[in-house]
Order: C-alpha cells, then sequence, then structure tokens
C-alpha cells in the first residue's frame, strides 16, 4: 500500500507573508507601467508648448470640472493626450503569454502529482494501475 499521504501546513504568519507578497506583486505589476509611460509622456512635454484650455479644445464647462478635481491646463493635457492609448507592445504580449501558459502548465503538473497522490492513499496502487499510469 502507499505511504499515507499527509497535506503540508501552513503556519498564519506563512499564510499572511504569501498574502502580502501577492499583494505586492498585484502593486508593483499595475504600477510599472505607470512608471515607464510616465517618462515617455514627460520627455514629450519638455519639447512641447505650454497647453493651455483653448489648446486642449474643452468647453468652459469641462473646464470647471478639471479645476474642481485640482488640474490646472498643463496637468489636464498629459491626461486627456493619453487616455485612449491602447497600442500593444508585442513583446511585452509574447512575454505576458508565455508566463501565464508556464504558470497554467505548472500548476497542472503539480496538481495532477498531488492528486495521483490522494487517489493512491485512498484507494491504493490498485487505483493509478486502472488508467496506465504509476506514481
Amino acid at each position: 500500500m502507499a505511504k499515507q499521504y499527509v497535506p503540508k501546513k501552513q503556519s498564519g504568519l506563512g499564510q499572511f507573508i504569501d498574502s502580502l507578497f501577492i499583494l505586492v506583486l498585484v502593486y508593483v505589476s499595475l504600477y510599472i507601467p505607470l512608471l515607464l509611460k510616465s517618462e515617455a509622456v514627460a520627455e514629450k512635454a519638455a519639447d512641447a508648448p505650454k497647453p493651455t484650455w483653448e489648446t486642449l479644445q474643452l468647453s468652459p464647462v469641462v473646464q470647471q470640472q478639471w479645476e474642481k478635481l485640482g488640474y490646472d491646463a498643463e496637468k489636464a493635457a498629459g491626461l486627456i493626450a493619453s487616455r485612449f492609448d491602447y497600442t500593444i507592445d508585442p513583446l511585452m504580449l509574447i512575454i505576458t503569454v508565455a508566463v501565464i501558459v508556464g504558470y497554467f502548465i505548472f500548476m497542472v503538473k503539480v496538481s495532477d502529482k498531488q492528486y495521483r497522490e490522494v487517489i493512491a492513499e485512498k484507494f491504493g496502487d490498485a487505483g493509478t494501475a486502472r488508467n496506465g499510469r504509476t506514481t
């Protein structure tokens, strides 16, 4: 008979640290594109003339709303000019797809191994012999 399967235990501190790590990864992954884009926008802004509400072609009502949010024409110009920029970098798309597919394959393999250990524990080696695989 197969050895007794004992699931791994994780302490509360370990779970807390894992949760913080995942949270940091999420924030970093969302913040890095903003940092990279803001540097590119700052370089473009240095060459461009100082924007005004008239050059941005905004109505007086929209101007007032921007001002209520605490923006002047110069601060709002960067947001207005780049808000609908949906360009996709092919290299970054390929890297993202590779990471997601790699993670999926890793999870399927680890889950398959753990699933087979549990089946072997509950039903013995006969459960794994039926489908032609051994653990």
